[in-house]
């Protein structure tokens, strides 16, 4: 199996054996990275020029989608190895998520893209409608974003396990958002910070409600009707999570990477210090885990995947300075996969590190 590591498309994924060959989305197209005897190498490397946001696998069919920053969605039925567009149908070219779900028996597609809007497909992305009812929130008038252009993304989709028809969006900046008929209308959430970069959801415990975001991390125990910042601004952990992962047999043990500080402050000083923790208890308590690696990352980790194989849980989590840090123990300890890449980065986030480091 051909796993992803991109901002926005699949980030855990369960397996029969370790998977030997990972496609990785950069500010200039798809790597693929193979496993090379006991490290990693890139193989190969297509839609050059491109700023791939998200990359999803759609595992039924097999077919590879690749949401692109200002170029749509591009298309692969031969596990990446070529593209094509995709995207009949979307309006707003600048994607920045990819989701799918299997409902009334066929796969359907969704795409969120900045401005923040919603875009499905029930055809394999062969042509997408919008989902305009996400607009219609008392919210959408405070979606912003602090950097250029200043317009809120939907940064995030998720379904609620067993429930193909409930589904969140993260509005980064703005809200989290809940559907209950597929996207078609939606409600504002409440109670926590609105920089949401992204919901999860325990798949055992469908109450409990995970969110990270420009605040902390966030956790519900009774659907989203009230919130506990686990941990904010000054933590040891991070005030600024990102990506967050869980084990698919046991989703108590997560994995979640996070800068001391907002991006604000990575072009004042230079430097994201990220460092990446885990639980053993779904969320209540961490510890920073950065066996093999500096205690404070320079760079920002803009990308994480899991994947649970028999009794391996490899971990990859790929940086804004084109590194990919990768486990085979479930995050105890960390060594570089590859390295050269270009930037793993969600839209400029990876600019304001370079202008630091040029001054």
């Amino acid at each position: 199996m051909t796993l992803a590591l991109s901002h926005g498309g699949n980030t855990v994924f369960a397996s029969e054996t370790p998977s030997t060959s990972v496609l990785v989305g950069t500010l200039d197209g798809v790597a693929r990275i193979e496993r090379d005897g006991d490290g990693w190498r890139i193989a190969e490397r297509t839609l050059s020029g491109a700023h791939i946001h998200a990359l999803h696998l759609e595992e039924e069919s097999g077919m590879w989608f690749a949401g692109v920053s200002g170029d749509g969605i591009h298309a692969s039925t031969d596990d990446g190895r070529t593209w094509e567009r995709r995207d009949s149908g979307i309006t707003e070219p600048n994607i920045y998520s990819l989701a799918s779900v299997r409902v009334d028996g066929h796969v359907r597609l969704f795409a969120g893209t900045e401005p923040a809007r919603l875009f499905a497909s029930d055809d394999l992305g062969a042509t997408w409608t919008e989902r305009p009812g996400l607009r219609d929130v008392g919210s959408v008038d405070s979606w912003t974003f602090p950097g250029e252009p200043h317009i809120g993304h939907l940064k995030h989709i998720n379904f609620l396990p067993g429930d193909p028809t409930t589904m969140f969006a993260s509005i980064e900046v703005g809200a989290l958002l809940k559907s209950t008929d597929g996207g078609e209308t939606w409600e504002d959430i409440t109670g926590m910070h609105v920089d949401v970069h992204r919901c999860v959801i325990d798949p055992r415990d469908t109450n409990k409600l995970y969110v990270t975001g420009g605040a902390g991390l966030w956790r519900s125990a009774d659907g989203g009707g009230s919130w506990e910042n686990t941990f904010s601004s000054g933590s040891e952990y991070g005030g600024y999570p990102d990506q967050l992962v869980f084990k698919p047999s046991n989703p108590s043990e997560m994995v979640v990477t996070a800068g001391a500080k907002g991006p604000g402050k990575w072009r004042e000083e230079g430097i994201a210090n990220f460092r990446i923790s885990r639980s053993v208890d779904g969320g209540a308590t961490w510890e920073v885990a950065m066996g093999g690696l500096p205690d404070y990352l320079p760079h920002a980790i803009e990308a994480m995947s899991l994947e649970e194989a028999g009794g391996v849980v490899q971990i990859f989590v790929a940086t804004t300075s084109g590194e990919v840090l990768w486990s085979d123990d479930a995050g105890a300890s960390w060594s570089t996969a590859v390295d050269g890449l270009a930037p793993i980065t969600k839209g400029g986030h990876y600019s304001a590190l370079v202008e630091a480091a040029a001054r």
